[in-house]
């Protein structure tokens, strides 16, 4: 008799009760607190940073908004709420360095995109930034990632403007990047999720 196969599960329970499919993402499965509660527990470099708490991914994305907004302050409400979401896809998937997405591949990318598209279509946005949109966005978290790597993840100035560039027009005291409490920066994310909510509906952008 021949082995019962089945289908490894390709789904995540989240703690609102939603199942989200990796495979096929919904949007009616994605919600806001399991973005949130999830990025606040994922650490950035691989956990390798100074401080008592670790740089969590909602931090982070609380700082690329801020550079992303300081660098172009005539964008749209919408472009703020896809620049707070450029990571989000990583309450699923984690946060690989990307030493390792190298080595993954084109399957993790793929993943990636999907779950892209299912959590902004959730929040009426278009599927995936424009190009355009895209490259100011990287921009933005190019910068991020140079202040990070020289105040917390023990690159010196010099390696960090080697892989990252030097920053311009944005300093230190400019950021949020002291490491918060878990819970800290779960709300704060959430804070500012809802705060450009609230903007795009005042400009009629919002779903």
């Amino acid at each position: 008799m021949s082995p019962v196969v089945t289908a490894p599960r390709a789904w995540q329970r989240m703690l609102s009760g939603r199942r989200l499919d990796l495979l096929d993402p919904s949007p009616l499965d994605v919600e806001i607190s399991d973005i949130a509660h999830g990025l606040a527990r994922v650490a950035r470099w691989n956990g390798q940073t100074r401080g008592d708490h670790a740089f969590s991914v909602a931090q982070h994305c609380l700082v690329v908004e801020e550079i992303f907004r300081r660098c172009n302050e005539d964008c749209t409400a919408d472009a703020l709420q896809m620049t707070m979401l450029h990571d989000a896809p990583e309450y699923v998937i984690g946060d690989m360095i990307s030493p390792f997405k190298s080595v993954v591949g084109g399957g993790y990318k793929a993943v990636e995109q999907r779950l892209e598209a299912a959590i902004h279509l959730r929040f009426g946005l278009p599927p995936h930034p424009t190009r355009e949109l895209k490259a100011l966005i990287k921009k933005a978290d190019t910068i991020a990632a140079f202040f990070e790597a020289t105040e917390l993840a023990g690159f010196s100035v010099a390696e960090a403007r080697k892989f990252f560039g030097q920053p311009r027009g944005i300093t230190r005291d400019m950021l949020p990047i002291q490491p918060m409490p878990a819970l800290t920066a779960q709300q704060r994310f959430l804070d500012r999720f809802h705060e450009i909510e609230a903007a795009r509906a005042t400009s009629g952008k919002a779903s």
